[in-house]
């Protein structure tokens, strides 16, 4: 719908509930013509549900309903809508417009796919909710932008999210997914960077969109995953195509996902009399889409070759259906009867007017070859009359460049001017080393020579209506091209262009188990490597007999980065990316929740017990079986007796359950679950103490190592009063000595018991293991050897 290649959202959502708590969703792209609908209970009186689905559309324009339809203890989504998103525009429409029948055959009618296929007919009255929303949004739409919907155009998808890892908008802030909590690095002159912003190296703005969405909602598919790896493996082994796949698609331009919205959406009728400016804008907007298309066409040819003996399975089937697609052949012939061979898509601003107004053949239409001279003529006055100043007034320098927005204007170096210009010069402005400025001539022949193009493209429109009506009829083979260029612009020049820039062996391929343990070896994190030259890599090992990890250590050992690095780990092997180890397999994630802080300290520590309480509970309603959790200092914004007991029983909670946890904390008595809980496991980065002094190694390592005072060590590195700091060290000895008896008491009594389990535990992985039958029998006779000589 939009001339512009911005990356800025391009979605209208529309929100609508009900008293029982279910929300429904409708999220409409104007770009690329898909509608996506979402229904389910939101579990949240703070909306944490839908707060992440609107942060993952990120829309331009929220569409609500005018009354509060929410439970008392909820406040509304047009509320939320006010509280949280006050900068987006909120448009308000009668409850009227929100008709789920409606939706319901709007949905049948413009989806290019059968009812049946979509889910429609069998769940109608589950999606009531989201279908109301969709008659709210096209309605809207189809009034605000003036165009009517193609019928079969649109891709509509029914709860997307279930298909994919869940992510709160909590998690995406703290893991710094989209965009860095602190926008430098402490100590260097480095900028920090996000995980998407590692990423971007995509080459269209489809691409970078559907890498964006990938990180919010990575895949939960497991064979999905593993045909973009197979894909990674092909290209990172077979060098000629990897560089073959990226020099083709460099062909293809930038905003190839942008043509489909024009075949989709249909002007509405408007007569003669009316035409005017505006309509030369869209019919401009509109032959445009078609160079872009043609262009786009002449590309395929190459991106065939380069894949036509790909053995991996999602290049075999872009060949198959995308190259081998006889539909673009046609498509690319009927342009080619209208639109001249040499037109081709330009980014320069009079290059692409040009390309525009002879973008028809000669001799269709009288009408338009009157329209073209002129336009022809306009613009040879504007460069004679740039040489007659040329030498007028001794400006050898003197340049005409052209932009959208004001048209053709001089360029004068300020070292050719003498003084003052003369009189005749306008609208001057100073532009660096250069003086922009215009004439009254030039002002006249501008117009004339807009004028002259805009005629052009209205009557360059009417000469293509039967080919845009043509194209139209084809509209899902465009939807299938646009995401397949989507899909391997992201695989090639982000996910295989950062492996391929990396030294041999640094990211490797992840493994997945069904319900086997999660284990990585030499784990890095992904933003931070490519920063400090020395990262030190740390593993990790989950699994059933072993699903809650306490991680402890001093501050600043690095307790919060390898949390951090866990997750982001996780979703880049679920997006299909290869992962920063020596090696990992993982157990497929269906959510990540994470409870953190913002920072160590009170200038950038925004959290509060509150706070910390309701990302708790939120975590607590909604974690499953297969969630992933990181908690990061829970309990510290309240007093220690509570906080150490909020903690403990938190623990105990997630123990019950199959999900798998990873907790880092200061507090050194929790370490006894580890003593009444023998899935509980207890690790700690390692830290020397020299003369006074911390030094920290970044390892992680098993069992707990208890580092005497080191809050007192780094209260006087602050410089607090050695007086303060003596007081201090007494009394923390006298209170840590009884503590350190009583735990050791408890670890003997429990001791056989851990035993008994560690055997359990490796048991559970040889169970899952891939290993053949000999080596599994050896691993288990080593196994028995170690529990009876004590050395398990």
């Amino acid at each position: 719908m939009e001339d512009d290649a911005s990356e800025k959202s391009t979605f209208v959502l529309a929100l609508i509930e009900n008293r029982a708590k279910e929300v429904g969703v409708a999220a409409f792209d104007l770009r690329s013509a898909s509608l996506h609908l979402s229904q389910y209970i939101e579990t949240s009186r703070s909306y944490q549900n839908t707060k992440t689905l609107m942060h993952f559309y990120d829309p331009m324009v929220i569409i609500v309903p005018p009354n509060k339809l929410a439970p008392d203890s909820m406040v509304g989504v047009s509320e939320l809508v006010d509280r949280f998103y006050s900068t987006t525009r909120k448009v308000v429409m009668m409850r009227g417009c929100f008709d789920d029948t409606t939706g319901a055959v709007l949905v049948k009618n413009l989806s290019g796919k059968e009812p049946s296929a979509l889910g429609l007919d069998s769940y109608y009255k589950q999606y009531y909710l989201c279908l109301a929303a969709a008659a709210a949004t096209i309605k809207w739409i189809e009034a605000e932008k003036g165009i009517i919907i193609t019928n079969h155009s649109l891709s509509v998808t029914f709860n997307g999210s279930y298909d994919h890892m869940n992510i709160d908008a909590t998690s995406v802030h703290n893991l710094e997914i989209i965009d860095p909590l602190q926008s430098t690095l402490w100590g260097t002159t480095n900028k920090k960077r996000s995980l998407f912003q590692t990423l971007k190296t995509t080459r269209t703005i489809g691409g970078t969109r559907l890498l964006r969405a990938n990180l919010l909602q990575p895949l939960k598919d497991v064979e999905t995953i593993k045909a973009r790896l197979d894909c990674l493996d092909e290209l990172m082994t077979n060098e000629q195509l990897f560089f073959g796949l990226s020099q083709a698609l460099r062909k293809f331009p930038k905003e190839t996902d942008r043509i489909l919205c024009h075949f989709c959406f249909k002007p509405k009728k408007v007569t003669k009399e009316v035409l005017g400016i505006d309509n030369a804008k869209s019919s401009q907007v509109l032959i445009s889409s078609i160079i872009l298309l043609k262009t786009a066409l002449d590309a395929l040819p190459l991106l065939s070759s380069v894949l036509k003996d790909a053995k991996s399975f999602l290049l075999a089937n872009v060949y198959n259906s995308v190259c081998e697609n006889e539909k673009y052949a046609s498509i690319r012939k009927r342009i080619g009867e209208e639109i001249d061979e040499d037109v081709l898509h330009a980014r320069v601003p009079f290059v692409a007017r040009t390309q525009q107004c002879f973008a028809v053949k000669a001799g269709i239409d009288g009408m338009l070859d009157i329209a073209r001279r002129t336009f022809c003529d306009t613009s040879e006055a504007i460069h004679s009359l740039a040489n007659k100043y040329r030498e007028e007034y001794k400006l050898p320098n003197l340049k005409i460049p052209f932009n959208n927005r004001q048209g053709f204007y001089f360029s004068i170096p300020h070292k050719d001017v003498q003084g003052k210009l003369p009189s005749k010069f306008i609208q001057v402005v100073k532009h660096g080393n250069n003086i922009h400025c215009s004439t009254p001539e030039l002002a006249s022949l501008n117009v004339r020579n807009k004028s002259a193009a805009g005629e052009c493209y209205i009557r360059t429109e009417f000469c293509l209506e039967e080919l845009m009506d043509a194209i139209r009829k084809e509209v899902s083979a465009l939807t299938l091209l646009a995401e397949v260029l989507c899909l391997l612009d992201m695989i090639v020049n982000s996910f295989a262009n950062m492996i391929s820039t990396k030294p041999v062996d640094r990211y490797t391929r992840p493994q997945f188990t069904d319900n086997g343990p999660s284990a990585i070896d030499a784990g890095r994190h992904p933003i931070l490597e490519s920063v400090h030259n020395e990262f030190i890599p740390n593993n990790l090992f989950l699994s059933e007999a072993s699903n809650l990890v306490i991680v402890m250590g001093p501050n600043m050992s690095g307790k919060s980065t390898y949390l951090q690095q866990v997750c982001l780990i996780v979703i880049l092997a679920q997006i299909g990316c290869y992962i920063p180890a020596n090696f990992a397999t993982l157990r497929t994630v269906d959510r990540i929740f994470t409870r953190m802080g913002t920072g160590d300290n009170l200038e950038s520590n925004s959290s509060t017990f509150m706070t910390e309480m309701k990302e708790t509970a939120f975590l607590m309603q909604n974690v499953s079986e297969r969630s992933l959790i990181v908690m990061d200092e829970l309990g510290r914004a309240t007093s220690s007796s509570d906080g150490f007991a909020i903690a403990w029983s938190c623990c105990e909670h997630l123990l019950s359950l199959k999900a798998y946890t990873i907790f880092a904390t200061h507090m050194e008595n929790l370490s006894e679950l580890a003593t009444v809980y023998p899935n509980v496991k207890i690790l700690h980065f390692h830290v020397d103490v020299k003369n006074n002094r911390l030094d920290f190694k970044f390892q992680l390592k098993d069992g707990l190592r208890h580092v005497p005072h080191y809050g007192l060590l780094l209260a006087g590195v602050a410089g607090l009063p050695g007086s303060v700091i003596e007081t201090a060290r007494s009394i923390t000895s006298q209170i840590t000595s009884k503590e350190m008896k009583r735990m050791e008491v408890n670890s003997e009594q429990y001791h056989g018991i851990q035993k008994a389990y560690r055997v359990a535990q490796q048991l559970i992985c040889l169970k899952y293991s891939s290993q053949d039958e000999d080596s599994i029998r050896q691993a288990l006779q080593n196994l028995k050897e170690s529990y009876i000589s004590g050395t398990l």
